[in-house]
Order: structure tokens, then C-alpha cells, then sequence
């Protein structure tokens, strides 16, 4: 086993090239997709090699309850720098289900307040609320997805654009762009390395909800007027954790994207291009990182049977 258990914590810097590429030259469905499926794969990665360290760990802590075979030199040799690594892997690993813990509660919280706070209303998809702050979010779950949206924030639109606002909503929730959002919160919880995908997914989902909007409408001007008019006039969402058509992020960014053609619907790139070198690197990376964990687990399983009295 030996470094190539220590792998994939450091395999996710593979990834950072993908990350602000796949922004530009992919079609933000396929980057989402793409960057999500890395960022979790090496997030699992990454938390199983610290698991595999911490059984190492805590073998050799005095008064442990695991076997006396787990502190076997056979088993310590499986890990470089066992002593070190596997001790330091011990408070690293509470730190990442702490974290992970505290997100997912977080999400859920958020969830079910803005649900709380939309009881006593009738069971419609879209949700005017009489309220002074602008904003607007789609809200997933409950008895079923909906879209809140302020008078504040209608009144600042025009026709047009409050049909590009509403598309945009829907966009994110028939997408379920919360998952991706939620997956790659918990990657970055689980490897630092990992926050530039997160960032990068953010505005992926937000560019993927404007052009499906931009497709229902017939309108990319009306989207990116509507987008424009939001972000002046609010501070996106309530909470940051809710998709919203005006959500925390380069905005500029997407209006110009929306000003210009439409992205391509092709998959992936060639290989033969910078943004197919660093598609092709992160996958190979995340390869890496998974075949170096399966092997690392197996064999440690191996080891620890075989050392384990029966």
C-alpha cells in the first residue's frame, strides 16, 4: 500500500484546471454534472484514506478497544509514517464529519423554516409573497417544489422578464440543482482542495437555470435583463443556501454569457484542446484516486483479518 494510500488528499489538486475551463468552454449542464461527479467522488476518496489512517491511529493509543493485532508491525508497515499519520488522520477526520454534520443540518434547517413559513398559504407552485425586500428563490420539497417570489421584486420587472424570472425558478428546481449544490458543499467539507469545484458549481447551476430559461421564453435579452435588474435591486436570496435568479456570484458574468450565442450541446471535448487535457486530467485524477482507495481499503482489510486472532 504503502504512499499510495496518502494519494487521494492531494488528487483533488487535479481537478483545479477543470474548474474555471469547464466554466468557459463547457455547456454549464455538462459542467455541473461533470464537476459534481468529480468533487464527490474524491471527497469519498479522500475521507476513506483518512478512515484507513485513523484505524492505523488509533491502534497504537494506549487503552484503545480494538484488537491487540491492530497495532501489529505488518500493519503499521502498511502506512508510512503510520505513528504520525495515522494520530494527525484521528482529529482530521472528526474535524470533516463535524463539518459535513453541521452542512447537512444547516440544509435541512433552511428547508424547513422556509417551509414553516409558507403553511398557511394555498398549495400553488408559484408564491407571491407582499413583501418590501426583493428576492425570489425556488424551494424544493414539502408537499411539493415551489417557487417564492416577492411583490418588491415583481414590481421592478417587466412582463418579459418576470416570465424569464419564473422559468429560471423552475429551471433550477426540475434540475434539482440543490442536490449539486449540496454535494459539492459536503466535497469541500470533506477536502479543502476541493472549494474551487464548489464555487465553480455554484455558477454552473445559476448559467445551466439561464439558458433553460432563455429557451423558454425565446428570449436571452429578457433573461439577462431580468438577471440585471435582480441583482441591483437585491441581495439574492434570504439564505444562501436557496437558489435564486439573482444567487451571490459574478453576475456580470452571466448577462454577458447570456448577450452572446447560446453555448454548444456537445458532451465532451476533444482531447486535443486545453480544456480536453484538463477535462481528461481530472478524470484520470479521480481514477486514481478511487482505484487507490479501493486498493488501500482491501488491503488493509486483508491485513487487519489476518492479524486479528479469531
Amino acid at each position: 500500500m504503502g504512499v499510495f494510500v496518502l494519494l487521494p488528499l492531494v488528487l483533488p489538486l487535479t481537478a483545479w484546471p477543470i474548474a474555471r475551463l469547464a466554466e468557459q468552454h463547457l455547456h454549464p449542464r455538462t459542467a455541473t454534472r461533470l464537476l459534481t461527479g468529480v468533487a464527490a467522488v474524491m471527497a469519498v476518496c479522500s475521507t476513506v484514506c483518512l478512515v484507513l489512517l485513523m484505524v492505523v491511529g488509533t491502534a497504537q493509543l494506549p487503552g484503545n478497544p480494538l484488537p491487540d493485532g491492530w497495532s501489529d508491525p505488518e500493519v503499521r508497515a502498511a502506512v508510512p509514517y503510520d505513528e504520525v499519520a495515522g494520530k494527525a488522520a484521528i482529529p482530521a477526520l472528526c474535524a470533516v464529519l463535524t463539518a459535513c454534520g453541521r452542512t447537512l443540518w444547516r440544509h435541512g434547517r433552511v428547508r424547513r423554516r422556509a417551509h414553516r413559513a409558507l403553511a398557511g398559504l394555498r398549495e400553488t407552485e408559484a408564491v407571491v409573497l407582499p413583501d418590501d425586500v426583493p428576492y425570489a428563490y425556488a424551494l424544493p420539497g414539502g408537499r411539493r417544489d415551489r417557487v417564492v417570489v416577492t411583490t418588491a421584486l415583481l414590481e421592478c420587472l417587466e412582463p418579459a422578464e418576470r416570465r424569464a424570472l419564473f422559468a429560471h425558478e423552475r429551471a433550477h428546481l426540475a434540475a434539482r440543482h440543490h442536490r449539486f449544490l449540496l454535494a459539492v458543499q459536503l466535497a469541500a467539507r470533506a477536502n479543502p482542495f476541493l472549494r474551487p469545484l464548489r464555487t465553480a458549481v455554484a455558477y454552473t447551476a445559476e448559467r445551466w437555470a439561464d439558458e433553460e430559461a432563455a429557451r423558454t421564453v425565446g428570449s436571452r435579452r429578457a433573461v439577462a435583463r431580468a438577471i440585471g435588474k435582480a441583482a441591483l435591486v437585491s441581495r439574492g436570496t434570504p439564505v444562501a443556501t436557496l437558489a435564486g435568479l439573482a444567487a451571490a456570484g459574478p453576475v456580470p458574468r452571466r448577462v454577458a454569457a447570456l448577450l452572446g450565442p447560446a453555448p454548444a450541446a456537445r458532451r465532451l471535448p476533444s482531447l486535443f484542446t486545453v480544456v480536453g487535457l484538463a477535462v481528461w486530467g481530472a478524470a484520470a485524477g479521480t481514477a486514481v484516486s478511487a482505484m487507490s482507495s479501493a486498493n488501500s481499503a482491501v488491503t488493509m482489510v486483508l491485513i487487519l483479518y489476518a492479524a486479528t486472532p479469531l
